[in-house]
């Protein structure tokens, strides 16, 4: 099982309220490999900054132009390591 990162993400990709971390996982055995996850930001009525993972409707279209551009980030970041090497 991969072990949870303590570290701070390779790369964020944020557009409007909708932001996506990418994450670099490393298991126990095997190579590393990315993951990402998907927070929408909102002000609570008290003024204050808050993380969600829900969200409606109007924001899947957001969610999507955020999940290709993170698809492709992983995409060149995979073939930039392989080049490397």
């Amino acid at each position: 099982m991969a072990t949870k990162s303590k570290n701070p993400p390779l790369h964020k990709i944020r557009i409007g309220a909708i932001q996506a971390d990418i994450w670099e996982q490393t298991p126990e055995k095997g190579q590393p490999f990315l993951t990402v996850t998907f927070t929408r930001s909102y002000k609570t009525k008290s003024d204050e900054w808050k993380n969600g993972h829900s969200f409606s409707q109007e924001q899947m279209e957001t969610i999507m132009d955020v999940a290709l551009e993170a698809k492709e980030w992983m995409r060149q970041h995979r073939l930039s390591k392989a080049n490397a090497a």
